[in-house]
């Protein structure tokens, strides 16, 4: 049996000290993974059924084959995962803030680190997925202005609920219309939320994009042992 709790790495970041964590849940028999910033978690891979929705969803709404896809935020890598199984998947950039979070895949520290590096459609770039939405540079440092079939995003834990204030624009009209410029016609922009579906933010999301609705995923807390709702929010541009 492994150890009940190391901590695997920890990095002062730009935006406060982040660590990796691995304990056992004795309870479930199982190891989870976690991501805190500070003393506040940002993740756990005992939770990813909204993530991995995140990615299903949002392969679904999408037309056609040979598809190139952006995700925003790596996190522990669940959304890129259940991006690559969809073999319509031509290409798939992850932008990630911090260079701790890639190291940490790369280096084999995290379970699904190996199926991500070891997939020649997919590649991590380094930067601020919120600056580069403003940019008319867009998210490959290779070709600038590429537009994609895809953004899903995964990084604050709600529209309302930042991580700190490098995205406070991003979900106001003016952000989500420079994030859509992004965007090949009928593409997909879709959004990890960790509240439950806000029918403002979709009002908001109507403005932009030529639909828009929220996608509730509920999933079983066995801790707790009580159901928890998550969204999933998308909007698809004029085709």
């Amino acid at each position: 049996m492994s150890l009940l709790f190391e901590e695997l790495d920890y990095r002062h970041t730009p935006i406060g000290l982040i660590s990796l964590r691995r304990r056992r849940e004795l309870s479930l028999d199982v190891d989870v993974f976690e991501i805190k910033l500070g003393d506040e978690f940002l993740m756990s891979s005992l939770f990813t059924a909204s993530e991995i929705a995140l990615a299903k969803l949002g392969m679904d709404a999408c037309s056609g084959d040979d598809l190139d896809v952006v995700v925003g935020g790596l996190g522990l890598g669940y959304t890129a995962q259940a991006v690559l199984e969809s073999k319509r998947v031509r290409s798939l950039a992850v932008v990630e803030y911090l260079d701790a979070v890639i190291h940490w895949h790369e280096s084999g520290l995290l379970p699904v680190g190996p199926s991500l590096t070891g997939d020649k459609r997919c590649r991590f770039v380094e930067g601020d997925f919120f600056a580069l939405s403003a940019s008319d540079d867009g998210y490959d440092p290779d070709q600038a202005g590429r537009r994609f079939d895809a953004v899903l995003l995964d990084i604050d834990h709600s529209p309302d609920a930042l991580l700190d204030d490098r995205s406070s624009s991003f979900y106001r009209l003016d952000g989500l219309r420079s994030l859509s410029r992004h965007l090949k016609p009928g593409g997909i922009f879709g959004l990890w939320s960790n509240d439950a579906p806000d029918p403002s933010f979709t009002e908001r999301l109507e403005k932009v994009f030529d639909k828009a609705w929220a996608e509730p995923v509920t999933f079983h807390n066995p801790l707790q042992n009580r159901d928890f709702t998550q969204t999933v929010y998308l909007g698809r541009t004029t085709g």
